[in-house]
């Protein structure tokens, strides 16, 4: 599965994952590859990324947007 995590001012992630844990309005939830199509509204807290070579990462996001298609999953927040 392929993500990007985007500010207004750059790109902050952009690549494959094994799986993506983000901070959901109504809760965190995680997403694998082929994971339902989804949209959520993010509050702040931590993005946890598993990239495909098994790296961890985590990103701390002030809120956001999060939509996941079937070919990407883009992610919008203000840092």
């Amino acid at each position: 599965m392929n993500i990007v995590i985007l500010s207004p001012e750059k790109q902050i992630f952009s690549g494959p994952v094994k799986s993506v844990k983000v901070p959901g309005a109504s809760g965190s939830f995680e997403m694998l590859e082929n994971h339902a199509p989804i949209v959520s509204s993010l509050e702040a807290g931590e993005v946890r990324i598993i990239k495909e070579n098994g790296e961890k990462m985590t990103l701390t996001v002030e809120g956001g947007l999060w939509k996941c298609s079937i070919t990407k999953c883009p992610c919008w927040s203000p840092a």
